[in-house]
């Protein structure tokens, strides 16, 4: 496992294949995916296809979907990270985390590490977030 950014509290990995479990039971609460777009991931096999064919082929670009983990003890709280959308030519910043992690400021802490990372090693010029109007805990990241 290779840290790729690591902040006061959380350190963001690329997810792995064996990591399918981890979208499974990140995705099965309605709260979490309530202003996603997304509903749960079906099963083991569902959670592979999305690894390989949505996060995995964004690394190729050095940006993607990357597993947040606890320093602290290693604990997976979700995922934070850009994506390029290539219909768009834009770079977004997303992220999703269990709920009884959210309001503990993890999400602002990564989403600042991977805007860091966007905007000093990349050196992208535009970076959009977007977040539903009723989800005001987005809007204040």
């Amino acid at each position: 496992m290779t840290k790729l950014l690591e902040t006061e509290r959380l350190y963001l990995r690329e997810f792995v294949i064996e990591d399918a479990q981890l979208l499974i039971d990140l995705n099965s609460n309605p709260k979490v995916t309530k202003h996603s777009g997304y509903g749960p991931v079906k099963d083991l096999e569902d959670a592979k296809r999305i690894l390989k064919d949505i996060i995995f082929p964004q690394y190729k670009n050095k940006v993607g979907r990357w597993a947040v983990h606890l320093i602290s003890n290693n604990e997976f709280i979700g995922w934070c990270g850009l994506k390029f959308i290539e219909e768009n030519n834009e770079y977004d910043i997303g992220y999703r985390f269990f709920e009884d992690h959210c309001g503990k400021g993890y999400a602002s802490e990564s989403a600042k590490a991977v805007l860091e990372y966007g905007e000093n090693t990349l050196k992208l010029k535009n970076i959009i977030a977007r977040a539903a109007k009723e989800n005001t805990a987005s809007i204040n990241v």
